[in-house]
């Protein structure tokens, strides 16, 4: 079967994580992606937490996991941007690229000769693509931006996920606001592709972590773009309704509910749980009443929900009818069959570790070969190759390197 994008060549300056995972979806649906890194690596280079396997290899243990998903399926090249041969490199290679995309700031881009029209003088027909913290204008694009930094906190995202009003500002897990915005990057690329494809000329687009994560709250911010007020920060047992929120099992597992509207839901919610003396409990009568009496009703709702596992009660509330879902540890999903069934953990086969899972892109095609196509680059693994096809000598090679322009693998 065809790659969707296996004619289209991607030329990559990024680091870190959220333009290389938009790489690493490029990659898996069949495109070319060099990635350009500085003599020095990826600083994401050596960042992996190391496996907790007992059985593990010395070797496997040391591989770096986080870098590979964001960079598999890519060729790496190690230039030196900040001499002109480098830069000269660059965009001979561009000149064969489909697409040019970084995270390099806008400054930075002007002052490498990367900017778009830089670059369309070099391919007319280019994508450039970036992906920067805040965007490239206003008054903080020149400022450096995580996903910490720039997606969850500036966007406001932190802050409404706080537990009630004095709760503490909460902690992401890593590159959440990074693969989100890498996704977004992606979209923009494949439109941008289709229309210089159909107008034969050049495309310059772009996203930001700021951006991106304002959209994740796009249903907060219709109504708060408006109003400008602050929004509610609701503890458990300040929700709006019991039957949209989360509780404990008896085994110390917790499960979600999001039955809306309540009314519907609290009868039936109630005799699955086995508790239908509340359904007429003047306490608990209408919707208005249930909220004013909510810390109360967690108390009850806890109560029941401690009397069985979450096993038994995830089969009593399928046969009820129920809207729920399990509140799985990170360590539980590679297990779970039904991320098992999608395939969401593929194997990957590296030449010296053998066989790994990796974690697969958010997309399925039916037929395409859509996958990962191997393990992330060793820096600079293929400079030579890559520097071959772009039509260099042994010769000029040897002196690029000798210059330290260019950096070979091990």
């Amino acid at each position: 079967m065809p790659a969707p994008l296996d004619d289209v060549t991607v030329v990559a300056i990024d680091n870190w994580m959220a333009a290389p995972s938009a790489g690493a979806i490029l990659a898996d649906l069949g495109a070319r992606v060099i990635k350009i890194e500085p003599l020095t690596g990826d600083p994401m280079r050596g960042m992996s937490r190391p496996i907790k396997k007992d059985d593990a290899s010395d070797e496997l243990r040391a591989y770096d996991f986080q870098f590979d998903v964001d960079n598999r399926g890519k060729q790496s090249i190690a230039v030196a941007l900040d001499k002109p041969e480098g830069v000269a490199l660059v965009h001979k290679l561009v000149a064969g690229a489909d697409v040019f995309m970084c995270n390099l700031l806008l400054a930075r881009q002007e002052k490498f000769s990367l900017d778009p029209q830089s670059l369309f003088a070099v391919k007319p027909d280019l994508v450039h693509a970036t992906l920067t913290g805040y965007g490239t204008t206003g008054p903080d694009a020149w400022r450096p931006g995580y996903d910490v930094t720039a997606f969850f906190g500036r966007s406001g995202l932190y802050d409404a996920q706080r537990e009630g009003d004095d709760g503490v500002v909460p902690m992401a897990r890593p590159a959440q606001g990074d693969h989100t915005t890498g996704l977004a990057m992606v979209s923009a690329i494949l439109a941008a592709l289709r229309l210089a494809e159909r107008s034969g000329e050049g495309q310059s687009v772009e996203t930001s972590l700021y951006e991106t994560a304002v959209w994740t709250q796009a249903s907060d911010y219709a109504v708060t773009a408006i109003d400008h007020a602050p929004v509610r920060r609701r503890a458990r047992k300040q929700m709006l309704a019991i039957t949209a929120n989360r509780f404990p099992c008896g085994d110390g597992k917790w499960v979600v509910f999001n039955m809306l509207p309540d009314v519907a839901y609290w009868p039936r919610m109630c005799q699955a749980l086995d508790v239908e003396h509340l359904i007429d409990d003047e306490r608990f009568i209408d919707s208005s009443s249930r909220y004013r009496n909510m810390a109360e009703l967690i108390d009850l709702i806890d109560a029941a929900l401690a009397e069985r596992s979450r096993d038994e009660w995830g089969e009593i509330f399928d046969k009820a009818g129920l809207i729920w879902g399990k509140v799985l540890g990170l360590h539980e999903v590679p297990q779970d069959p039904h991320a098992i069934e999608l395939g969401i953990f593929p194997s990957i086969e590296h030449p010296t570790l053998g066989s790994y899972n990796t974690v697969n892109i958010p997309m399925r095609f039916g037929s395409a070969d859509v996958k990962p196509r191997g393990p992330s680059p060793q820096l600079g693994e293929h400079t030579l190759p890559v520097l071959q096809a772009a039509g260099l000598s042994e010769e000029e090679i040897a002196a690029l390197v000798e210059g330290e322009v260019v950096r070979k693998g091990t």
